[in-house]
C-alpha cells in the first residue's frame, strides 16, 4: 500500500513540475504547428524554380555536351538558364558542379557578386536589390541540401517582392527564396517550432539533444497527466457537487476535462515529434546505397543528335513543348535526355534509328532490368504504381518534404536484404526517387503519419484535414494554456 501511494504522488509530482515548464512549450508547438499548415520553411520548390525560366530557345547554337572540357561519356549533364542566359552544369569528377556558358563553353564565376546578382534579378525581374553578403549558413539556410553548394550568396530583395534570395557560388543558381512576409509567420510557425534560436549549424548536437530532452518532458507531462486526470475522474459515482470532475470551476476545471478530451493527441503529437529526432539513432544507420552506377550501366559514345541540344528542343517543340531545362541522363546504357517545362512536366528524349524520338514514360520492362542491379539481393517483389501508396505521395508544397515531385507512374521493388529495403522509381524520368527500409518505413508511421497524418487517401481531403488538425490544435491549446495559468498559481503559492 505504501509504495502505490508513494507512486501515486510520484505521478502526481511529475505531472505538476514537468508540466510547469512543458506546457508552455506545448503552447509554443500548437501554435506554430497551425501556421505551419500554411507556411512551411523557406524552400524553393522544382515548381518555383523551373516556373521562373524561360523556355530554351531552338533556334540558338549551343555547344553540343561532347565539345565540353569537362566533358566524359554518361556524366550527367544540365542545360538550364541562369541570368538569362543558357548555362551548362557540368559535374567534374571532383563532385563540385560548375557552369559553363551554353554558347561557348565559358566557364562562369559562380564566386563572383555581380553572377549572383544578375541570376536573382533574373529569378525576380523588375525587383529593386542589392547584393548583401557571402554566408556559409544563417537562420533560413539549415536544410542539409544547400550543402553543395555553400557558401552562398545573399541577396536582399526590395517590395513588391521584398524578402531574401539565395545565390549558390558552385553553380550561380538561385538554390532558395526567403520572401519577407514568410520569414515573419516562420517566426510562429517553423522557426518556433523547431526551436531554431537553438540551433547553430544543419548538423548540430547540441540543438539535437536539446529537442529530444524537451520532447521527453512534454511526453512525461502529457503521459502523467493523463494517468491524473483519469485517477481523478469519477465514471460511475459523481461527486457531490454531481460532477465527475472534483474541480467545480476555474481553470482547473477546464484542464482536467479538456485534458481528458484531448490527452491522448496531445500525447501523440508530441511523441511523433519526439521520433522526428531520431532519439535511438538506429532508423537511418542500416539504410544500404544503391548502386546507381549499375543502374546506369556501361558508357558508350552518345549518339550525336542526343548531343545536340537545338535539335532536341526543335524536336519537342515539334510536339507543343517547350522545355526550360534539359537533363542528360543514362539508364541500363542508353543515352537520354529529360526535358522539363516552366510547370515542371517531363518527357523523355532518345535517339532511335529513325532519329530522336519523344516518350512520356519509360518502359516498365526496360526499367526493371536495370533496376535488378541496384542492390546485390534478389528482388522480392515488384508493382507498377499507378496510385500513391503509404510510402510514395505528393505533398503539397509548405510541407516539410513538399519540395520532391513523385510522379506517377512508378516503380515499386521489394528486396530480400537484411533490412527489406524498398525502392521507388519515376517512370517519367527514370530516376530513383526514394529508397525506404523496414525501419524507415516504421519510422513513417511513428513521425510523419502521426505528426501530419499525410496519407494518401487523408491529403485528398486537404482543407477538411485542415480544419480537424486545427481543432484538435486548439484544444491543445486551451490545455495547455490553462497548465500554464495553474503552474503559475503554483509557483506564486495562489489557490487554482
Amino acid at each position: 500500500m505504501k509504495i502505490r501511494t508513494r507512486l501515486v504522488q510520484l505521478t502526481y509530482a511529475l505531472h505538476r513540475w514537468t508540466g510547469i515548464a512543458g506546457c508552455l512549450l506545448m503552447l509554443c508547438w500548437f501554435i506554430s504547428g497551425i501556421t505551419m499548415l500554411y507556411v512551411g520553411y523557406p524552400k524553393l520548390t522544382p515548381w518555383e524554380r523551373l516556373g521562373a525560366l524561360s523556355a530554351l530557345n531552338a533556334d540558338q547554337e549551343y555547344r553540343p555536351i561532347t565539345a565540353l572540357p569537362s566533358y566524359t561519356p554518361g556524366a550527367p549533364f544540365i542545360l538550364t538558364s541562369i541570368g538569362n542566359q543558357p548555362i551548362y552544369i557540368t559535374a567534374p569528377q571532383a563532385g563540385t558542379s560548375r557552369s559553363r556558358n551554353a554558347h561557348d563553353a565559358k566557364e562562369i564565376d559562380a564566386q563572383a557578386p555581380a553572377t549572383a546578382l544578375a541570376a536573382a534579378q533574373a529569378y525576380l525581374p523588375d525587383t529593386p536589390m542589392r547584393y548583401d553578403t557571402l554566408i556559409q549558413e544563417d537562420r533560413w539556410t539549415h536544410s542539409r541540401s544547400l550543402d553543395k553548394h555553400r557558401p552562398l550568396h545573399r541577396i536582399d530583395t526590395q517590395s513588391p517582392n521584398a524578402g531574401l534570395l539565395y545565390v549558390s557560388s558552385s553553380t550561380a543558381q538561385v538554390v532558395l527564396d526567403a520572401p519577407q512576409a514568410q520569414q515573419y509567420w516562420n517566426y510562429v510557425g517553423a522557426w518556433m517550432h523547431w526551436l531554431y534560436p537553438f540551433r547553430n549549424h544543419s548538423t548540430d548536437p547540441v540543438w539535437n539533444w536539446t529537442m529530444i530532452l524537451l520532447s521527453g518532458i512534454g511526453l512525461l507531462s502529457s503521459v502523467s497527466g493523463i494517468v491524473v486526470g483519469i485517477w481523478r475522474w469519477r465514471f460511475s459515482r459523481p461527486y457531490r457537487s454531481g460532477s465527475h470532475s472534483p474541480y467545480r470551476q476555474g481553470w482547473m476545471r477546464w484542464h482536467h476535462i479538456i485534458g481528458l478530451l484531448f490527452g491522448a493527441i496531445v500525447c501523440t503529437w508530441i511523441f511523433s515529434g519526439l521520433m522526428a529526432m531520431n532519439p535511438a539513432g538506429v532508423v537511418f544507420s542500416n539504410t544500404v546505397k544503391p548502386d546507381l552506377q549499375a543502374y546506369q550501366g556501361p558508357t558508350a559514345p552518345i549518339d550525336p543528335a542526343l548531343s545536340n541540344p537545338a535539335a532536341i528542343l526543335a524536336r519537342l517543340q515539334e510536339q507543343a513543348f517547350y522545355a526550360v531545362e534539359l537533363q542528360w541522363s543514362r539508364l541500363d546504357g542508353m543515352d537520354h535526355v529529360v526535358a522539363y517545362d516552366a510547370q515542371a512536366h517531363t518527357r523523355l528524349v532518345m535517339a532511335d534509328p529513325g532519329g530522336l524520338s519523344i516518350r512520356t514514360t519509360w518502359p516498365d520492362q526496360k526499367v526493371l532490368q536495370a533496376a535488378r542491379k541496384l542492390l546485390p539481393w534478389p528482388l522480392a517483389e515488384h508493382r507498377i504504381l499507378t496510385r500513391f501508396d503509404a510510402y510514395y505521395y505528393q505533398r503539397h508544397p509548405e510541407a516539410m518534404n513538399g519540395a520532391a515531385i513523385q510522379h506517377l507512374p512508378a516503380l515499386r521493388l521489394d528486396f530480400e536484404d537484411p533490412a527489406r529495403t524498398r525502392i521507388y522509381i519515376d517512370l517519367q524520368t527514370g530516376e530513383v526517387s526514394a529508397v525506404l527500409t523496414q525501419a524507415q518505413r516504421t519510422w513513417r508511421w511513428l513521425f510523419y503519419f502521426l505528426h501530419s497524418w499525410d496519407t494518401p487517401e487523408l491529403l485528398a481531403y486537404h482543407h477538411t484535414r485542415n480544419i480537424v488538425l486545427i481543432l484538435l490544435s486548439i484544444g491543445g491549446i486551451i490545455v495547455s494554456l490553462s497548465g500554464i495559468v495553474i503552474g503559475w498559481r503554483h509557483l506564486r503559492h495562489q489557490p487554482s
